[in-house]
């Protein structure tokens, strides 16, 4: 299996289980308020983590179908915005970074 094409099977698998885990958190996130006073606060609480989660995850899967895109592009692996190769080991750190280590400080 080629370098990227092992990067796309890690890219998808982890797409996959972001989608799992925003389904769960979205549901956790759908179930009814407890009429407790107490425990729905902190269940208040624990939503607004949730919900952090989920913003995250989100995030992450943006980042990822990105970088799917640029596979099937024929650009991944290529910085964009300095149009640099993106070491090795930065891809293995972050498979979906759009950016070589020397943009990444600068975004």
């Amino acid at each position: 299996m080629t370098n990227v094409a092992k990067r796309k099977t890690q890219l998808k698998k982890r797409l996959a289980e972001l989608d799992d885990r925003l389904t769960r958190i979205e549901d956790e996130l759908d179930d009814a308020p407890n009429p407790d006073w107490e425990d729905s606060a902190v269940e208040s609480e624990g939503d607004e983590v949730l919900e952090r989660l989920g913003t995250s995850g989100q995030d992450e899967q943006r980042a990822i179908e990105a970088a799917l895109k640029r596979i099937e592009a024929g650009t991944y692996g290529i910085c964009v915005k300095c149009e640099k190769e993106i070491s090795e080991e930065r891809l293995d750190a972050l498979p979906h970074t759009p950016f070589c280590r020397e943009c990444a400080r600068t975004v």
